[in-house]
């Protein structure tokens, strides 16, 4: 495919230089919220037997699909550096029980106990550590189900209550016990790295979803002012937390990019499918409309949050 343009950022350009081999055009561009790869005959018709639109639609699937599913797979892959640099990873088995100020631990009073093997949380499967955290934060402001492993037999623990916190008006359980460490080989740092890059993209999901359904509010929505000053608290902490908050952000921009929203790759997807199954395009014209009115959407969302970041820092 012949292509017009690469670009590090959206928006105006910044930097600009035009190879005299190729004609491609490398921008550096005012807002730093990822880039975008511009070809010929993307949005509109082209005589260009090399252009966008005159590739079989399959081909053009797998190019729409490829900048989130690389997002998705940086993100796989630098996870398990992370976990393979770990000195110790977690297991899911209770090592310890951690009592409020008033020396009550929820957990214990319910019936769990020390050597019990969580695998489950209302009925969710549960395969890290990370994992049993994650459901127990998300639902854990109710009474919860805790399937475990007890002397090598599955039993269900019912009506099992946590601590709680509220965090930007919004309620979350808390574990109030420790687990113990896993033997750390190749196959547990691999079983770490894969479960955890699944529930960040559940993560992510779930609270897209929650932000739709009013559980979240504005507040928590972040763009790329909020962004920075998250990654500045993060390098505080260390290379660890800088890093896995790349990778979480990596595996969001995948996410939201495949969203079925014009202006999105997603939103792209659903033409190209929508053709897969006619077997007839959708003009180019009417497509550059709605990918156009999606963008200006966008832009507008993108500058209401980047105020409401910019407020939150004073």
């Amino acid at each position: 495919m012949k292509i017009l343009e690469f670009s590090i950022g959206m928006g105006p350009k910044l930097l600009r230089r035009v190879s005299e081999k190729t004609g491609i055009a490398y921008s550096l561009r005012a807002f730093p919220i990822g880039g975008f790869v511009s070809m010929e005959g993307e949005d509109d018709e082209s005589a260009d037997e090399n252009s966008f639109r005159r590739k079989p639609v399959w081909q053009r699937i797998i190019v729409t699909a490829a900048g989130a599913a690389m997002n998705l797979l940086v993100g796989v892959l630098v996870m398990g550096i992370l976990m393979a640099s770990e000195p110790v990873l977690p297991s899911t088995v209770i090592g310890a029980f951690v009592p409020d100020e008033n020396g009550v631990c929820y957990a214990e009073s319910a019936g769990l106990k020390i050597g019990d093997e969580i695998v489950a949380v209302n009925g969710t499967r549960t395969h890290i550590a990370n994992e049993v955290v994650y459901e127990i934060m998300r639902k854990g402001v109710d009474p919860l189900r805790i399937t475990v492993i007890r002397d090598g037999q599955k039993l269900t623990v019912d009506n099992v209550i946590f601590p709680t916190f509220t965090e930007m008006g919004t309620r979350f359980g808390t574990v109030d016990f420790k687990v113990m460490p896993a033997e750390k080989n190749a196959g547990t740092v691999l079983k770490e790295a894969f479960f955890r890059s699944v529930s960040t993209v559940k993560m992510i999901w779930e609270s897209l979803f929650d932000l739709i359904s009013g559980r979240y509010g504005m507040e928590a929505v972040s763009g790329p002012v909020g962004v920075t000053k998250a990654l500045g608290e993060a390098a505080e902490q260390g290379t660890f937390d800088l890093v896995y908050l790349a990778v979480v952000i990596s595996m969001n921009l995948g996410v939201m990019n495949l969203l079925p929203l014009p202006a999105l790759d997603g939103g792209r997807l659903v033409f190209q499918f929508a053709e897969l199954i006619r077997r007839k395009p959708v003009r180019a014209e009417i497509e550059g409309y709605v990918h156009f009115a999606g963008l200006v959407v966008l832009m507008i969302l993108m500058v209401v949050i980047a105020v409401k970041d910019v407020i939150g820092l004073f």
